[in-house]
């Protein structure tokens, strides 16, 4: 713990000079208005377009949203994962009191796998499939810690047993493709914790996996953040991933948020006609439907051409009752209640009547 306390002093007083002062202390991770742009020769790919959320440690941050809405996009621009020759990233990013949009790729590359981590979806084709999984948990603690080859397989065996996967002084020396699709997830997990880091990005870790697999998934990252304390921002498009492990939920839609609040106000006051959509369209086992699924009409907006005012607006079934406003002006995100945000032309009581009348009773 001491060395982890070092370091962080260590990479604070090295941060960007003079960023620290102009940022209140707050929430561990803080976004700020957060645009990555992509041009293309078709146009530019505004892929995120204003972004802005905060999250603290202990806590689990959920973003949800259909393909294309810019939710990883999001979580490779934290990481500082972009090519900043094909990619236009703008805002502010806070881990701490280091800012990561303006940092050196230097200082961001120290932070990445030591500070922050990630769990990326497919851990067959994000592992490398010439080393074994120990030796890339090895690498990836060695890079951080300046320890023997001799401690560092130790660490990885501990933290292979960690996650659950048995015999670990023995799995330690299999290639990927040995593993299950279960297994391979839990190494990725291994590999994301190894050093400890305040924050996780898990980017769709239960998407290819069968139910039983991911409910011990689920599990295990909730034992790990109570271990850890971690910060922990869940990408998905599950809805039941996002109820079982998330304290708030961000909505994404067009590359913005649409809606943002804790879990009970998303799924039981949600105020979006967006999250409507998406609640309409999830099935559920806790009551019986007489009703089927409620599927949004038509399909996500280009990134390039978006729908003027509201990107929801053409899919939308009350945007007639806008006034107009829903093809004219794009709604701003707004307090609906304490904690409870939401970018919608509808007046908030309208909102909550369409919700009570039309949409609750069908769900």
């Amino acid at each position: 713990m001491a060395d982890k306390k070092t370091r962080r002093a260590e990479t604070l007083n090295g941060g960007t000079a003079g960023a620290a002062a102009s940022r209140p202390p707050s929430a561990y991770l803080e976004v700020r208005d957060l645009r990555i742009h992509f041009p293309t020769d078709d146009g530019v790919v505004k892929s995120v377009d204003g972004l802005s959320f905060e999250l603290e440690r202990g806590r689990t941050l959920g973003i949800v949203g259909e393909s294309g809405s810019g939710k990883s996009v999001t979580s490779l621009g934290i990481l500082g994962l972009h090519n900043r020759r094909n990619a236009q990233v703008s805002g502010e990013i806070w881990l701490g009191e280091t800012e990561l949009v303006n940092a050196s790729e230097e200082r961001v590359r120290k932070l990445r796998g030591r500070d922050m981590a990630m769990i990326f979806q497919d851990p067959l084709s994000s592992m490398h499939p010439f080393y074994t999984v120990g030796h890339q948990i090895i690498e990836a603690y060695r890079i951080h810690n300046d320890v023997s080859k001799k401690v560092a397989r130790k660490h990885a065996i501990d933290m292979l047993g960690r996650v659950g996967i048995p015999k670990p002084d023995m799995r330690v020396d299999d290639y990927p493709h040995q593993f299950s699709g279960g297994m391979r997830q839990r190494a990725m997990i291994a590999m994301a914790l190894s050093c400890d880091p305040e924050l996780l990005i898990a980017d769709e870790p239960t998407t290819a996996l069968d139910v039983t697999v991911q409910a011990q998934i689920l599990d295990l990252l909730r034992d790990l953040q109570r271990e850890f304390n971690s910060a922990i921002i869940m990408i998905t498009h599950d809805l039941g991933v996002v109820a079982e492990l998330s304290d708030d939920i961000l909505v994404m839609y067009g590359g913005r948020c649409v809606e943002y609040g804790s879990v009970d106000d998303v799924f039981h006051k949600p105020e979006h006609p967006y999250t409507w959509g998406l609640l309409g369209s999830m099935p559920r086992l806790d009551r019986e439907r007489t009703e089927r699924l409620l599927p949004i009409k038509g399909t996500p907006p280009s990134l390039i051409n978006l729908p003027e005012g509201c990107a929801f607006n053409p899919r939308c079934a009350f945007a007639d009752r806008t006034g107009g406003k829903s093809t004219s002006e794009r709604p701003e995100l707004r307090e609906a209640a304490p904690g409870h945000k939401v970018a919608c032309h509808l007046p908030a009581e309208t909102r909550r009547q369409i919700w009570n009348d039309e949409i609750a009773p069908k769900l």
